[in-house]
């Protein structure tokens, strides 16, 4: 997978975190030369019948105004923090996990932005879990933009791997975005006595287990290196630590600019790392997080 330099898809709700993620998403785009389209959904009242108006319908056009007002706001902003950034708007009308995975596929968008909750006046049902959903569905990667201060500027990106597919993701997007900021980046491979159980048909010996782990990091140092071959510039590590993936990721995310994920990775380590790790990350990660999916596709 190669990121393509293009638009990056910011949602937006009026919330101090959706600010703080439109504002991280301009960023991005300056950096990656691309443009920024920011997004406010929203919901219309249900229809009526014809020449009358309900309370709903009302409601609904003083939502949609109040929308866009915000929005031209934020994009003003963003316009006048980064003159050389190419800013749109677009108000598109359903539920923001559903409709902002669509605009990205219409816009040509190469990630997707949200804040990890929304605060506003606007209906929850805008809101609800839409990072949890766009995690879910969108094609694109997404990041959630966490934590309200941000790392110090020479912080690593980290990045969890297990050999998956979804894990080439992960790790090859973690290695662009350290390159393209002059990062430096953190590979970790987790895993717990239970999920290292997972991986033999059988109780096994200390001899055995240790021959597994043996075997499973030469897996995970070859899943890395082909990727550092590509990105010399990066100075990477990686760590293997015996620990739940979520408890581990999260501690290391204190001091990261950026931890990267996969969603439902099963790869020739074992599904032992990615599964649910993604939402516990999303939930509790002290910096923003890059979420890829697996999309079923193969990787080159």
């Amino acid at each position: 997978m190669t990121i393509p330099v293009g638009s990056i898809l910011a949602g937006f709700d009026g919330s101090n975190g959706s600010r703080r993620a439109v504002e991280w998403a301009a960023e991005e785009a300056v950096r990656r030369r691309g443009t920024l389209l920011i997004a406010q959904c929203f919901v219309s009242a249900p229809p009526v019948m014809q020449g009358w108006t309900s309370a709903d319908e009302v409601e609904g056009t003083r939502i949609r105004e109040q929308a866009e007002y915000q929005l031209d706001e934020m994009a003003d902003h963003c316009g006048k923090s980064h003159p050389e950034l190419a800013v749109d708007t677009v108000l598109p009308e359903g539920r923001a996990g559903v409709a902002l995975p669509a605009l990205a596929e219409e816009a040509g968008a190469s990630l997707i932005v949200v804040g990890s909750s929304g605060l506003s006046a606007l209906p929850r049902a805008l809101l609800g879990s839409t990072a949890a959903e766009l995690v879910r569905t969108a094609v694109q990667p997404g990041v959630v933009v966490r934590g309200e201060e941000p790392a110090a500027a020479d912080a690593p990106v980290v990045v969890g791997v297990d050999g998956s597919a979804v894990s080439d993701r992960a790790v090859e997007f973690a290695f662009e975005f350290a390159a393209g900021h002059g990062l430096p980046l953190l590979a970790v491979h987790a895993w717990t006595d239970w999920q290292a159980g997972l991986l033999a048909s059988a109780p096994m010996a200390p001899v055995g287990r240790e021959r597994q782990d043996t075997q499973a990091e030469a897996a995970v140092r070859a899943h890395l290196d082909k990727f550092a071959a590509r990105f010399p510039e990066v100075r990477s590590e990686v760590r293997f630590v015996a620990e739940h993936p979520a408890q581990i990721l999260t501690e290391l995310a204190e001091h990261a600019r950026l931890l990267v994920v996969g969603s439902h990775g099963r790869g020739a380590v074992g599904r032992v790392f990615l599964g649910s790790v993604s939402h516990a990350v999303l939930y509790h990660a002290p910096c923003p997080v890059a979420v890829l999916r697996d999309t079923g596709e193969g990787h080159a």
